[in-house]
């Protein structure tokens, strides 16, 4: 690391090698978490977002997940041919479609409650420590989706 420390190119010195590192990470824990559910990650996405704001639109639950609908609209066709959602035409404007629970994708919460412990345990990190690691990510995301992070930096 010392060799690398004042080089701006440098693997080690690289945010988005960091991030993309801890992604595969968590992504290979959560598969192993995951097993009993019969979920994959980005499915599991989207049943946190239908257990917590119930149903959704297409657009609705692209915007909470920062999904495209080229991504999302495969997902819910696999959620939906595994009994876990819905998907219905709105009654009052039918280019949009609803995501919604079926009864087995609702209770699939109650069996999903112990993944969030299991993973902070198999992290390591005490839970304060991973609520400050969200914020910041949080935050990371908001600024570089904003106008101004597209703005040159530096010198121009």
């Amino acid at each position: 690391m010392a060799e690398t420390e004042g080089d701006p190119l440098a693997l080690d010195n690289q945010l988005c090698f960091s991030l993309y590192a801890a992604s595969r990470a968590l992504t290979g824990l959560y598969r192993e978490l995951l097993g009993d559910l019969g979920l994959t990650y980005p499915q599991y996405l989207v049943m946190l977002a239908l257990w917590e704001h119930g149903t959704l639109s297409v657009k609705g639950l692209s915007r909470v997940l920062h999904l495209d609908s080229g991504t999302l609209s495969p997902l819910l066709r696999r959620l939906e041919g595994l009994g876990a959602v819905t998907r219905t035409r709105s009654t009052s404007d039918e280019r949009v479609v609803e995501i919604g629970l079926t009864e087995s994708g609702a209770a699939m919460r109650e069996r999903a409650l112990g993944i969030p412990e299991r993973l902070a345990c198999a992290s390591g990190l005490p839970g304060g420590r991973v609520r400050e690691l969200i914020a910041t990510l949080d935050e990371l995301t908001r600024s570089v989706e904003t106008e101004s992070a597209r703005r040159p930096c530096g010198p121009e």
